[in-house]
């Protein structure tokens, strides 16, 4: 733009290179003015909006919800107070419950005692009577052997009748009558009669 140009704005007149000025100027001017009406329109508009808004709804819903938050609050405290109730009386159950399975389990275990030192008892008892009467019978038999022997030792014996089961067996005496030279007859029983039969008979 060369320094002859001129412009005039609202009656001034502008040469050259303030031409440019002038209207880098007025484009910001422009431009603010422009932005300055559009914040101006929107503020109107949220003004509008404001105005149409019920408070007085707003306010009332405000208030429904303190209502519905106090009464879920109660509801809450309530459900805390219920479980904490039904916790305690659980804990009680659950304390009656061990209770009487300790009680069981001291009553099972005395019962178990004795039962034990009853069998303990009884068991030596049963062993005391078996040694005692085997130690009877022992005896007994020794002397019943003893016996045997002397009268094969100290009778003239010629023969000595035995069973059939005794011929290949050692049997009491056996040495003494072969050294006394006694006859030993081992007798086949070929009938249903025995001398235990014949005493219990006999007894009878």
């Amino acid at each position: 733009m060369s320094e002859q140009t001129e412009m005039e704005i609202a009656g001034i007149k502008f040469k050259g290179g303030k031409i440019f000025l002038v209207l880098t100027a007025l484009t910001t001017i422009g431009g603010s003015l422009w932005a300055g009406f559009e914040f101006y329109k929107d503020y109107m508009d949220m003004k509008a909006i404001i105005q149409t808004i019920d408070t007085d709804a707003i306010e009332a819903r405000n208030k429904q919800l303190d209502i519905k938050l106090e009464q879920a609050i109660d509801y809450t405290r309530d459900i805390k107070t219920g479980l904490r109730d039904d916790i305690l009386g659980i804990e009680k159950q659950v304390d009656r419950m061990e209770d009487k399975l300790r009680k069981s389990e001291e009553i099972q275990r005395s019962i178990i005692q004795n039962a034990e030192e009853r069998f303990e008892n009884k068991r030596d008892a049963l062993q005391n009577d078996y040694d005692d009467k085997a130690s009877r019978l022992k005896d007994s038999t020794d002397d019943k052997i003893k016996d045997l022997e002397d009268i094969l030792a100290m009778y003239p014996i010629d023969v000595r009748i035995l069973g059939e089961e005794y011929r290949d067996k050692d049997f009491t005496g056996k040495d003494i009558c072969r050294k006394r030279d006694i006859d030993l007859h081992f007798n086949k029983r070929d009938h249903r009669f025995s001398s235990s039969d014949l005493r219990r008979r006999v007894c009878n």
